[in-house]
């Protein structure tokens, strides 16, 4: 990721709530694949595991997991399977859950970004005319090492996998969705969990996936909302996307404010 000073951001728990309100990332991997192509990325939605929430050094786990079907999957297994062929284990003789070799990247983007009209430059553009448009955007990329969890007939995968898609469900379900009622709090709807479909059909979709657990190394943050313009075109930057009336607009001020009052903080 490129990243100018005045635009990265390095507090992680900043990071991990970006991650967390948005966790549909795009992983890339770069694998040599016998059938299919050397780079190929997916959107799957992520969670993130950290042990100390406090911590300013912990950079945490994702957990996800991909369609077997997938070509991505398949190059990955097949990587993996290819990483133990010279293992003289004679009860390794199968392919069995393992690390990639290759570094993985999870790419996450907040929806809140926007072109930015060099007309919203209110001091610079009347004096002096040197403004060019650009994008406002927030991104976190996530690098680490990827173990997969692909042998369905271990209990290990069985598992990770239940495991998985019960905490996804469940933080899709009331912290995306909000449903957070229960049987003594009808104030709210209830959330849908895994165990209201029948345990063989969650059986048979457990078995047309797999798993992947990123034990991240480095974790880079960027948001990009104006910091490198002064504060009067900032100021003209938020007023622009206030008038235009929209959802996204409106995020998008909110945030070139508060990226702004966060520069003044340090200058």
């Amino acid at each position: 990721m490129y990243l100018r000073s005045v635009h990265a951001e390095k507090h992680l728990p900043t990071l991990r709530q970006l991650i967390r309100d948005f966790p549909l990332g795009v992983i890339t991997t770069a694998i040599p694949y016998t059938t299919g192509p050397f780079i190929q990325s997916s959107h799957i939605p992520f969670l993130l595991d950290v042990e100390d929430e406090s911590s300013e050094t912990e950079l945490g786990t994702l957990r996800g997991h991909l369609a077997r079907a997938n070509p991505q999957s398949k190059a990955m297994i097949e990587a993996v399977s290819k990483k133990q062929d010279g293992s003289n284990d004679a009860e390794q003789a199968a392919p069995f859950n393992d690390f990639l070799a290759e570094e993985v990247l999870v790419l996450f983007t907040s929806p809140v970004h926007h072109y930015v009209t060099p007309k919203f430059y209110t001091e610079t553009k009347p004096t002096t005319g040197k403004v060019v448009p650009t994008w406002n955007y927030a991104a976190v990329q996530a690098y680490g090492r990827a173990k997969i969890y692909f042998d369905p007939r271990s209990e290990e995968t069985g598992t990770f996998l239940t495991q998985q898609i019960s905490d996804l469900s469940q933080h899709a379900e009331m912290s995306i969705m909000g449903y957070t009622g229960s049987a003594t709090d009808t104030s709210r709807p209830s959330p849908w969990q895994v165990a209201d479909s029948p345990d063989k059909y969650i059986g048979l979709l457990k078995k047309a996936i797999i798993g992947i657990e990123i034990e991240i190394d480095r974790l880079e943050g960027k948001f990009k909302m104006s910091q490198e313009m002064g504060a009067g075109d900032r100021a003209g930057v938020a007023r622009g996307f206030q008038g235009l009336g929209t959802e996204t607009a409106e995020g998008v001020a909110k945030l070139v404010k508060e990226r702004g009052d966060l520069k003044k903080g340090s200058d």
